[in-house]
């Protein structure tokens, strides 16, 4: 396996992509370029967990991706809509040197959870919006991923937001403005140029209301987006893999599961 650490700005160390990327085995004939995932942890926009960022990464290696986990901007340190330009100039980058990692661009997922979910999403739903090509020289349809991946996003900033995350997302005068709060309340975002969804969340979620991802679904079926929802019925905030390998020592024999099912939702895309 291979690792970089890919610096988004010059003179900052706390924007970064890392890579995961599996080399190819000279005895094997056929083409090895691997899907690639995007992988956007979450953290309330406050900081970037680690219990979301590498161990999805090792996850999705082992099942044929090549993997790429963002640090992107957090700590008020800039505000909406930095983070997703990072996310847009990660997949310019992704396009750029897709034969150097090996990946097939026309493949590329992203994957977020709880407000990288909330990251995930608004790049699944402004992918081509204007005010990204202001500022970053690349193709449009290059920005767009093939499929998004959505781990109890945050998604409104609505009746059932969480407003931590929203907090953290646009800062100062912009929190209270009621125009920019609607901007980022993504079931008002999709389109029908919105991705395809694979999502999932717990009903007992008690820091992201489950409303979150209802609310999504509702706006991708009324937009006929295809997607797939895994709902649970029991399991807290912040999963990740649901197992021990992230500190989760409750035993969830369903919600493990939902990384295969993801991987099936991306082989048939």
């Amino acid at each position: 396996m291979k690792t970089e650490k890919i610096y988004l700005y010059e003179g900052r160390d706390d924007v970064f992509l890392t890579t995961y990327i599996a080399e190819p085995f000279e005895s094997l004939p056929y083409n090895q370029k691997r899907k690639a995932i995007l992988i956007f942890p979450g953290g309330a926009y406050w900081y970037v967990s680690p219990r979301e960022g590498e161990p999805i990464a090792f996850n999705f290696l082992a099942k044929g991706f090549n993997a790429f986990v963002l640090d992107y901007t957090v700590k008020g340190k800039d505000r909406f809509p930095a983070q997703l330009l990072e996310a847009s100039m990660c997949m310019k980058l992704l396009h750029e040197r897709a034969e150097e990692f090996h990946i097939d661009p026309d493949y590329i997922f992203t994957i977020g959870f709880s407000a990288g979910g909330h990251l995930c999403a608004s790049h699944g739903t402004m992918w081509n919006k204007d005010f990204i090509y202001n500022k970053i020289d690349m193709p449009r349809e290059n920005n767009r991923p093939r499929g998004m991946i959505l781990g109890y996003p945050v998604i409104t900033s609505g009746e059932y937001s969480h407003e931590g995350s929203i907090k953290n997302l646009l800062g100062g005068e912009n929190y209270a403005k009621p125009e920019m709060r609607e901007f980022v309340s993504l079931e008002k975002a999709v389109s029908e140029e919105t991705v395809p969804t694979f999502i999932w969340h717990t009903v007992t979620d008690n820091a992201v209301p489950i409303q979150n991802s209802l609310l999504f679904m509702s706006s991708l079926a009324y937009n006929h987006i295809p997607f797939e929802a895994h709902l649970y019925p029991e399991g807290g905030h912040g999963l990740s893999l649901a197992d021990k390998t992230v500190g989760i020592n409750s035993i969830y024999h369903a919600i493990p599961g939902w990384i295969d099912l993801a991987i099936k939702w991306a082989d048939n895309l």
